[in-house]
């Protein structure tokens, strides 16, 4: 009998050991990669600009912190579609990620598309919001959006607002122009960085420009902002207005940028892919850089940022709706 409970103390000593066991080599797997590939991030947008700008930053925080070699691949061309579609037709195993703006779900109300935003992708993680500036060259006459606003009445068809040639600067475009009451033109551009060219060799009259793409020439002195269309003022900018304090009230426009992975992607590595990009946005070095550039960490992800990709397609395609946009 002494034999049989030592025989039966020490079966059940392997199997306590066996559940130990496992539980750390699941735990081990859990937290080793999910993939040995090079991860691609795809931007559907040129480099230089702020979405650009992040994705960079992310890919070298998270090579420091995770020795996964991330390659940030740009694939700019019709309102992101181009990219974006690209990321769709990507394997689902982690190797593709894209990196997008509102854009993601703005497009297929606009055009027809070979993606699904709420059924071909899933979210990852909403990594940063920054705010849209209306900025002209420094050199002319226009001190406020009052005064841009004035020569658009005064003189119409002649005032012209360029952007990136995204959705998300026509709509803030026919926004405007609804609010405002004016006939003015949008010129759209393959990117932010070729329309702020435009404007400063005086080709348009005003541009829709992210911070980070206008930081380095406000800094110069060439560009001088007019308004943002941020809900409250930004803290680089503390003096300068928005939109709506400059007469047009409940005028807002948010530019995110959001993380995702094509549909299908094993949870395992969603889940790594969420948490390697949360931990980054929470190091000390790299929101400083961040704040530079203007773009602020959010890190918002799993579910709720998915419930939020739904909510901004739905309200994105009431406003489209409502103010009969239709694609360039």
């Amino acid at each position: 009998m002494k034999f049989q409970r030592r025989q039966l103390r020490k079966l059940a000593g392997c199997a306590a050991a066996a559940i130990i066991l496992i539980n750390l080599s699941a735990h081990g797997a859990w937290c080793q990669p999910q993939t040995t590939k090079t991860i691609k991030i795809m931007v559907p947008f040129p480099a230089g600009g702020g979405v650009d700008i992040l994705a960079r930053l992310l890919s070298e925080q998270i090579r420091r912190m995770q020795g996964q070699t991330m390659v940030v691949e740009n694939r700019p061309g019709a309102g992101t579609v181009i990219g974006t579609e690209a990321a769709a037709r990507a394997a689902p195993d982690g190797s593709t990620l894209l990196l997008n703006t509102p854009n993601f779900v703005i497009s297929p109300h606009l055009r027809k598309v070979n993606y699904d935003p709420l059924t071909g992708f899933e979210s990852i993680c909403l990594l940063a919001n920054t705010p849209q500036l209306i900025v002209v060259n420094s050199a002319s006459s226009y001190r406020t959006l009052a005064d841009l606003m004035n020569t658009a009445h005064a003189r119409p068809g002649t005032v012209t607002l360029a952007g990136g040639g995204t959705a998300v600067t026509h709509i803030a475009f026919e926004m405007l122009r609804r609010a405002a009451n004016v006939d003015m033109t949008f010129v759209p551009y393959s990117g932010t960085a070729s329309a702020i060219s435009a404007l400063l060799g005086e080709h348009v009259t005003s541009v829709f420009s992210e911070y980070p793409a206008a930081v380095e020439q406000l800094k110069a002195g060439k560009l001088r902002v007019l308004a943002t269309l941020s809900r409250t003022r930004i803290e680089p900018l503390p003096d300068v207005p928005t939109v709506a304090e400059s007469g047009y009230k409940d005028y807002q426009v948010d530019v995110w940028y959001g993380l995702f992975v094509p549909a299908r992607t094993p949870k395992g590595t969603v889940s790594q892919l969420a948490r390697w990009f949360a931990t980054a946005l929470q190091v000390a070095e790299l929101k400083a850089q961040l704040a530079v550039q203007g773009l602020y960490p959010v890190g918002t992800c799993g579910v709720e940022f998915s419930a939020y990709v739904r909510k901004q397609y739905d309200d994105y395609g009431r406003a489209i709706r409502r103010a009969n946009i239709k694609a360039e």
